[in-house]
């Protein structure tokens, strides 16, 4: 377990003995495809780590309208920021996207860590930071762009994720074929591609666009041979047409 709580950002900068604390008071849970973690107004007691599979964060209205907020991928963590308040509850409900393996953390005593290291204290809130930093793009992108930005945008963000670059768009991707009929379908190796495993109803909530926006952006992006479609595989043709298309504004409301 410590070598996995390494590996997430808001955790790798602490001491081996600070690891091994966490460790002892942290759990492996296993979620099924659409069971629920927690409620919003739940008590935060704990923050999560995604092992593997996928997390969807999302608010419900009095109506039972519901909202997407985040989804969290394998490696990253959510509801760490509620740990430096009093007596937290949590602000989103919390489900799985996918049979999801979960480390759920102790809140209380990494708290407790915290106030007896302030170096250890900065770097937490300096992971927090840059992951706010993150979220105000995502606002920006969401509240003055587009549909056609905002799907531009996270094709872009999934192909980058799915390359393993940070740079451009245009990396490399080796996909392994889960299947024969997956091997016969493979893109040139030079060509990004990644698999839509979400779907497109979630999707287009959490880009704040209506489910029928966001089908009719991405089979115009496929007219327009940006991208190719096969199934849950995308393939992106022009990266370099997709990249300007989330730079410029465009007149395609939501």
């Amino acid at each position: 377990m410590i070598e996995v709580l390494r590996g997430t950002p808001l955790l790798s900068r602490l001491r081996d003995d600070q690891l091994q604390r966490v460790a002892s008071h942290a759990r492996r849970l296993a979620l099924d495809e659409g069971q629920w973690l927690f409620s919003q107004g739940d008590p935060a007691e704990r923050f999560y780590l995604v092992e593997q599979g996928q997390m969807r964060l999302f608010r419900l209205s009095p109506e039972g309208a519901e909202k997407i907020i985040e989804f969290v991928a394998p490696g990253q963590t959510f509801a760490e920021a509620l740990m430096f308040l009093n007596a937290p509850r949590y602000p989103v409900c919390a489900a799985a996207l996918e049979p999801t393996t979960l480390i759920a953390i102790d809140a209380g005593d990494f708290a407790t860590m915290l106030r007896d290291s302030v170096e250890t204290c900065f770097i937490v809130l300096g992971a927090l930071s840059m992951r706010l930093r993150g979220l105000i793009g995502e606002i920006d992108n969401l509240s003055l762009h587009g549909a056609k930005r905002r799907v531009a945008r996270y094709l872009l963000a999934q192909c980058r994720a799915a390359s393993g670059a940070t740079r451009s768009p245009a990396a490399a991707e080796q996909v392994k074929p889960r299947s024969a009929a997956d091997a016969s379908a493979l893109p040139s190796p030079t060509v990004p591609c990644f698999v839509l495993d979400v779907r497109k109803g979630v999707l287009a909530s959490r880009l704040s666009i209506k489910p029928e926006t966001f089908s009719r952006v991405i089979r115009q992006l496929s007219d327009e041979d940006v991208i190719r479609i096969q199934g849950a595989r995308i393939t992106v043709l022009a990266p370099a047409v997709l990249a300007a298309l989330a730079e410029i504004d465009d007149l395609d409301g939501g």
